[in-house]
């Protein structure tokens, strides 16, 4: 895969190139601020670009605002954005200009070897992987979608897992049920949220709607399988 990172800091854009190199992909371009991108871009066409959020010259949403505009050009380069600290603001506008191809992790997410890895390949896929402290303050401030209340709380849960990027069989583990289970939760969860076939990416609409449903300060923790008495199965 061919990657592109654009980060001011260094040591953690020499890092992140080395661990992506490590794993077999080509860093086309490093860039220490946005305003070489655009034709890096054009020199490069990477497959994924790597960005942080704030970069100077002002490092406030450089790195946001040319996230959005790669994406509002078309399918690619894929975009997976890197901030470090949750910037509600920002995450809703890069979900808000597209349900596909992009990601949205802390910084601190870069240390787990294997999970950024893995969101590098979702995302260059086409997928959407969403850091779950993101998905918990957005959570927070959101709407209330009233289709969220047809939910059982393992479908709640289910979706909570998906809203993180979380596979079917990595939901399955997590929640200690068959994938065929999870599977069937993902179809209720369709169906009681209204997305056809023909919708597209139904999992990324749902994730949506997910996000954009109220806490509920007396429901699950979706990272606790067994929350009700006697589990929920």
């Amino acid at each position: 895969m061919r990657i592109l990172i654009c980060e001011d800091s260094v040591l953690l854009r020499e890092g992140i190139a080395r661990l992506l190199t490590d794993a077999g992909h080509d860093v086309v371009a490093q860039l220490p601020d946005a305003s070489a991108l655009e034709a890096a871009i054009a020199a490069t066409d990477p497959d994924l670009a790597v960005l942080d959020v704030r970069m100077p010259p002002t490092r406030t949403n450089e790195g946001i605002l040319a996230a959005i505009g790669i994406r509002s050009r078309g399918d690619r380069p894929r975009v997976l954005v890197l901030s470090q600290y949750v910037e509600e603001r920002y995450a809703a506008d890069l979900i808000a200009s597209g349900p596909s191809g992009f990601g949205y992790l802390l910084k601190d997410r870069v240390a787990d070897v294997r999970d950024f890895l893995s969101a590098v390949e979702q995302v260059a896929a086409g997928g959407t992987v969403l850091d779950p402290e993101v998905v918990s303050q957005l959570l927070a401030r959101r709407r209330r979608d009233a289709r969220m209340e047809r939910l059982t709380p393992r479908e709640r849960q289910v979706l909570a897992l998906m809203a993180e990027g979380s596979s079917n069989q990595a939901i399955g583990d997590r929640l200690f049920i068959s994938a065929g289970s999870v599977e069937k939760h993902i179809s209720a969860v369709f169906q009681k949220l209204g997305l056809e076939p023909e919708d597209g990416n139904r999992r990324v609409l749902a994730v949506l709607a997910h996000l954009d449903a109220p806490t509920d300060p007396h429901r699950h923790d979706p990272h606790r399988p067994n929350d009700q008495p006697g589990g929920i199965r």
